[in-house]
């Protein structure tokens, strides 16, 4: 079977659960059904399996039980199609390339042209607003402009499914708000895009997602499924207002029991 948008559930999980050899539980019957162009994001605390799930969904690591369908095939036979991306809480640059290979470099590895990797590289550059910094090193760039090519990187095979783990989690609060608008842009731009977001900041996740996963500390487990009903585009008003206050707490209380 061929991933393709006839797949009602662009995710599925089924009693998924993740056992180490040395015996520690990571993940334990976990039920998720994720649909195709959903901004969904995982909530919980330090060592509750969030990481563990998206390593799973990556092809990464096997589950030891259970089910998992990415775009119904596998994990792995997802990846090989280049379907999925993922961008990490560092941005991974290699310091003795430029911006553009950087960003380039996954058509690189799988022998993409090098005029077509030029001009996809440019149009994820420019979706990131990075296409005149093409050139730079990743030195010259700022801690938020590191972040922008990871993004661009994760896009430029214009993956169907986005996983990013905490990509905001070593930024100063202004960057973090700036790149949390334009990741909404980029996901706005990129219709029917997937994107899985782990975060450790309970506002964060509100205000990006339209459904919250509040995960339980280890084992970890779905605490609580959160629809965050407020429609796109949203901007720096939704923070002040009582619907999002609302949703804020709603998470809060999930994470304490």
């Amino acid at each position: 079977m061929t991933a393709t948008a006839e797949v009602s559930e662009w995710v599925r999980m089924e009693r998924l659960s993740k056992i180490y050899p040395n015996g520690t539980v990571a993940v334990r019957d976990v039920n998720l059904s994720i649909r195709e162009g959903e901004f969904l994001s995982f909530v919980g605390p330090s060592g509750c399996g969030k990481s563990t799930i998206f390593k799973m969904i990556t092809g990464l690591s096997a589950p030891t039980e259970g089910t998992l369908e990415v775009m119904g095939v596998s994990p792995k036979q997802a990846r090989k199609q280049s379907d999925i991306a993922f961008v990490f809480q560092e941005h991974t640059l290699l310091p003795w390339s430029s911006v553009l290979d950087n960003v380039t470099l996954p058509l690189a590895l799988r022998g993409v042209p090098r005029k077509e990797r030029r001009e996809e590289g440019e149009r994820a550059l420019e979706l990131v607003g990075l296409r005149e910094y093409a050139k730079a090193m990743p030195r010259q760039l700022s801690g938020g402009m590191k972040m922008r090519a990871s993004i661009a990187r994760a896009l430029v095979s214009k993956p169907k499914l986005l996983l990013m783990d905490e990509p905001f989690g070593a930024l100063d609060e202004i960057t973090r708000q700036t790149l949390q608008f334009e990741l909404l842009e980029i996901w706005r731009k990129n219709a029917g895009m997937t994107v899985l977001f782990v975060t450790h900041n309970v506002f964060e996740a509100v205000f990006l997602s339209t459904r919250i996963v509040v995960m339980t500390p280890s084992p970890g487990k779905v605490a609580a499924m959160i629809e965050v009903p407020v429609p796109f585009p949203r901007d720096e008003t939704f923070r002040t207002t009582s619907e999002f206050g609302r949703i804020v707490r709603s998470v809060s209380d999930a994470l304490k029991h």
